[in-house]
């Protein structure tokens, strides 16, 4: 049981309000029957009271919250409610996250049919962690409008908001089996895999460019190379975790959204045979894993990629060194972050000039729609033109910046927040095939 609260309803005050008009009244018509005016408050705390009686009722509340839900996914809660009272309808509310987004502050009405009734309560997961949703609070008003009678009930709810897996699922198999570079797939074809795998005779259909003539000179007869693809290259997520990756894009924090495209991508180069490690920083590096590899491992890549959200600026000379100095091998990079400002970009290419010595380096940029709208927007103000002229330097100045990125040699892919991870897994699987590692 909770918490029973009773207070008067906006009728009930409104009309005590009025028995001051009706003081006034009795006071310039019949002064001296003074003692009326007391008759309209006595009457409205009557009314007021008995109303009060006729809401109490036993009250049964049931609230059937999602367990799990992916963040930026939207997920409804049911709240049951069955109460004896004499009431019509109710209003409920449930507890508030700062996880989660809930239209109208968590509020819903319920009309009630039989003494039962029920409410939707539409759930947007906007950050990822353990929502706990520990309250429900339920108010109804008794036949006459005059009170509320509100109960505070504890109904523990817990949500584990996790990383976005629906890319996945929705691009992953189809991927895969569009680009796989598994040797009995698509991918074998005129020797674009890396590795040589056998000689055997030509045939009809097969591309002559693949014939190896000194080995049918003698063996007197045509012989091609056949090879198949490379399979152990290592891939490693670069994810920027500072600030300016952990405000919102459509609702949804950047980092989130490159978690996403990272889970997409870790999974065919898991489903391929290469091997997956994360790193993820801000002002210092917060995450160094090892390279994992097989299909197993896709358990241990989502519990990687659970980044908490920094605050930091980020410093691409601390953590990008330190990544440089780890990685052994050629290794293909794809460094998920945010350009603001020319002064952070420099370091940006400074380090990055260090990195394409050895490795192939993805810079993955999401296309920032805000500063694109004001640009657009037609102008109605000064304000607005100031608005739109700064948006356009800050544009101007991020194009610079990807510019010299592509002349450095990098690979640079600015998409929008919703296309974000098919680009990434279609630039990776293009990589593969194209063996440029």
């Amino acid at each position: 049981r909770g918490a029973a609260l009773i207070y008067p309803t906006r009728r009930a005050v409104l009309l005590a309000a009025a028995g001051a008009l009706f003081a006034l009244l009795v006071a310039a018509l019949a002064a001296d029957r003074w003692y009326l005016a007391i008759a309209w408050p006595l009457g409205v705390a009557a009314l007021i009271i008995a109303d009060a009686v006729r809401t109490r009722g036993r009250i049964a509340v049931d609230a059937n919250v999602p367990a799990t839900a992916f963040v930026g996914e939207q997920r409804e809660a049911r709240i049951s409610l069955r109460l004896s009272a004499a009431a019509q309808d109710a209003e409920v509310a449930v507890d508030r996250s700062p996880l989660i987004s809930i239209p109208n502050d968590g509020r819903a009405r319920i009309a009630l049919a039989g003494e039962a009734g029920v409410a939707s309560l539409s759930l947007s997961m906007v950050r990822r962690g353990v929502a706990q949703l520990e309250k429900v609070w339920v108010r109804w008003r008794g036949p006459l409008g005059l009170v509320w009678r509100q109960r505070e009930l504890e109904r523990p709810n817990t949500i584990h908001i996790l990383p976005d897996l629906r890319p996945t699922h929705r691009h992953g198999i189809r991927l895969f089996e569009r680009f796989a570079v598994d040797g009995t797939l698509k991918q074998l074809l005129r020797g674009e895999g890396s590795d040589f795998d056998a000689l055997v005779e030509f045939r009809a259909g097969m591309d002559r460019r693949v014939i190896d003539w000194k080995s049918s000179a003698r063996a007197t007869k045509l012989l091609v190379r056949q090879f198949y693809a490379d399979r152990n290259n290592q891939i490693c997520f670069a994810i920027d975790c500072g600030r300016q990756m952990s405000e919102p894009v459509a609702g949804v924090a950047r980092l989130d959204r490159v978690i996403a495209a990272a889970l997409l991508t870790g999974w065919l180069a898991l489903r391929i045979g290469d091997r997956v490690s994360v790193t993820a920083f801000d002002s210092c590096p917060r995450l160094a894993s090892g390279f994992v590899t097989g299909m197993a491992a896709f358990a241990e890549l989502q519990r990687l990629v659970a980044i908490d959200y920094g605050s930091d600026e980020t410093n691409y000379t601390f953590a990008l060194t330190e990544l440089n100095a780890r990685l052994q091998r050629r290794s293909l990079i794809i460094l998920f972050t945010e350009l603001t400002d020319r002064i952070s970009a420099r370091f940006l290419l400074t380090t990055l000039r260090l990195l394409i010595r050895t490795h192939l380096v993805l810079v993955v940029l999401l296309r920032d729609e805000e500063l694109e709208s004001i640009v657009s927007a037609e102008p109605t103000s000064a304000d607005s033109v100031t608005r739109a002229i700064t948006a356009a330097s800050l544009l101007k100045e991020r194009q610079q910046v990807v510019a010299e990125l592509r002349q450095l040699g990098v690979d640079v892919i600015e998409t929008p927040h919703d296309e974000v991870a098919p680009r990434i897994a279609e630039a990776y699987l293009e990589i593969k095939r194209r063996d440029r590692l």
